[in-house]
């Protein structure tokens, strides 16, 4: 071979390395191009998850965002935003309120004990009955049985003043009343079970659509809020009130015999 040929396939060959390294550096180049690329890419996503958890987080959940909504009122009520629930004969010259919360368990023991003996002294006239519900119970467990039960309960009374006690005696029975850790009031499904026990209620299509689409959630909040903000002094339930000031000490009444003789003092005042 010549030294002329020689030294030609020696350029050739180093013209050939020069391209290839060309093209190995924009491989490389290219190569951390898509590396940055998908590296903000990343970040971004990341960012815009953590952003996303921190939007919902800070959501406000249903029944805090109804408490800025319109009231609807049920029918049998009377007062701001329909809270005052008071039912018995007119004749009647007292009123006995009754602070209760769906979930309470002692409500439950009050109402399946003596609940008999005060939806009578009601039919008697021997006073009026205001119910005044609460929801704190909620509040311990972050639940909603006790918010939604309270506004399946105004669908009750937007039917009728008998439908509604027949609803919280039936809320309150051995039979449906859960335990307080369990939340099972939050289903709607178990609400309108209930509810079929009743005679008003069972199949009561009006009364499943305004459960099932919280038409009263607005207001058992606004419910709510009047027990938080009573002047009674009322911190637990059940509690009894008569003539602005709590019976027994604010102790629960369980028994009949307690409940007619602390009532029958209050009614003779």
């Amino acid at each position: 071979m010549s030294k002329r040929n020689s030294q030609a396939a020696k350029t050739a060959a180093r013209e050939r390395l020069r391209v290839e390294r060309e093209r190995e550096a924009k491989r490389a180049k290219t190569k951390r191009q898509v590396i940055v690329a998908c590296s903000i890419v990343g970040v971004l996503a990341i960012a815009g998850g953590i952003g996303y958890a921190v939007v919902q987080a800070n959501k406000p959940t249903h029944w805090e965002a109804v408490k800025d909504e319109k009231v609807v009122t049920p029918a049998n009520t009377t007062g701001t935003d329909g809270t005052t629930v008071v039912i018995g004969k007119d004749s009647a010259k007292k009123t006995l309120k009754i602070y209760e919360d769906p979930r309470c368990p002692i409500c439950a023991q009050f109402e399946q004990t003596v609940g008999p003996t005060v939806k009578k002294d009601i039919d008697d006239g021997k006073y009026k009955m205001q119910f005044v519900g609460a929801t704190f119970i909620d509040n311990k467990d972050n639940g909603e049985g006790s918010k939604n039960a309270l506004s399946a309960l105004g669908a009750a009374l937007n039917v009728s003043d008998t439908a509604f006690l027949d609803y919280k005696a039936a809320l309150y029975s051995a039979k449906y009343h859960p335990e307080e850790t369990a939340d099972k009031f939050k289903d709607d499904s178990y609400l309108i079970k209930v509810a079929d026990t009743v005679p008003e209620l069972k199949g009561n299509k009006k009364f499943q659509d305004a459960v099932e689409k919280g038409t009263y959630d607005a207001w058992a909040m606004a419910m709510s809020k009047t027990f938080d903000d009573n002047k009674e002094g009322v911190q637990g339930t059940p509690a009894f009130v008569m003539d602005g000031k709590q019976l027994n000490g604010g102790s629960p009444l369980m028994t009949v015999a307690d409940f007619n003789k602390v009532v029958g003092e209050a009614l003779k005042k």
